[in-house]
């Protein structure tokens, strides 16, 4: 896997992922920045975000679950002295769809943050303190 992140200006990169996307990454104006973009710790957060809820998705596919939406709350709290690094981060998954199984989402959750999600594993094994829990809400009766 390769990137690359070029300075624009100011405290302005632009990300280039090997695949091809592009993502504009920008501070805040008390540090230099005009908030055009996501901040580099957003990012992370967002990473972690996007690796589990692949993972349980793929997961529910799999056993056939209806799964009509899925997203996943991240929370983090940061250390407060330099570097702040993440400390905590909380997932909580929000699934919807038709006659879902909880143990087969609790089942993806469980593996996703054990066995599959590479960038929460990574993280927990840095010392962040990852937790994980999930809801499901009925998408009402297949048409």
């Amino acid at each position: 896997m390769q990137a690359t992140v070029k300075w624009v200006d100011g405290r302005m990169f632009l990300g280039e992922s090997g695949s091809g996307h592009s993502v504009v990454m920008d501070g805040p104006p008390e540090l230099g920045g005009r908030n055009l973009g996501v901040r580099p710790m957003e990012m992370l957060l967002l990473g972690v975000g996007g690796c589990s809820s692949f993972d349980v998705l793929a997961m529910l596919e799999k056993s056939r679950q209806q799964v009509t939406d899925c997203r996943v709350e991240l929370s983090a709290e940061r250390a407060d002295a330099v570097p702040a690094v993440f400390t905590k981060i909380h997932l909580h998954f929000v699934v919807t769809g038709h006659q879902l199984k909880e143990n087969q989402v609790r089942r993806a959750v469980e593996l996703s943050a054990e066995k599959y999600c590479s960038a929460s594993i990574m993280l927990g094994a840095a010392g962040v303190a990852i937790s994980h829990d999930f809801e499901l809400h009925d998408a009402g009766e297949t048409r």
